[in-house]
């Protein structure tokens, strides 16, 4: 089963939040950023070029213009490749842990899972008030840094998780 709801970040920019349900055990969420506005990197680009121009006109020397040529491509794909991501992904699996993966402009994904049996804390929980009790906790886990929803958003991934967290407490083990 798979919806999608619409959220904003908290610089009024759109997200959408697809749920995925595997299983009553299994979830998962992706974030969908917003992809790379044209109208923002046409805007950047013509500053810079702009600004060489006219270091170009004052000294006339033309590497200038092409140093602003390679520059530009360079940060460009700089910022698609390490910056820009455009889908944050959180699987959750009521037995084995929780794996977080980042999917950047460029296509490159980082992946992180974190065993269900470790103390952590997951920064929705600090962000809802949920008590957490300190003792034995080995790290804290931010999730969707990049996307930065609002609380609405977080407080529906959070709902969901603690229904996972509830069945696996509610299911027996088996020895």
């Amino acid at each position: 089963m798979e919806d999608e709801l619409s959220f904003s970040d908290i610089c009024g920019g759109r997200l959408a939040l697809q749920r995925r349900h595997y299983s009553p055990s299994c979830r998962e969420f992706c974030l969908s950023c917003p992809r790379l506005s044209l109208r923002s990197l046409t805007a950047v680009t013509c500053t810079v070029w702009l600004a060489a121009y006219g270091l170009f006109t004052l000294c006339e020397n033309s590497m200038i213009l092409s140093a602003a040529i390679f520059i530009t491509l360079l940060g460009l794909l700089g910022y698609l490749h390490f910056v820009k991501i455009d889908q944050e992904t959180l699987l959750i699996i009521d037995s084995l842990g929780i794996q977080l993966t980042s999917s950047y402009a460029s296509g490159k994904e980082s992946t992180t899972f974190i065993e269900m049996g470790k103390k952590v804390i997951y920064y929705l929980c600090i962000l809802l008030n949920d008590p957490v009790d300190p003792q034995g906790i080995s790290q804290v886990v931010p999730v969707f840094q990049s996307a930065k929803p609002r609380l609405d958003c977080l407080t529906e991934v959070y709902r969901s998780c603690q229904e996972i967290l509830a069945h696996q407490k509610a299911t027996p083990t088996s020895p």
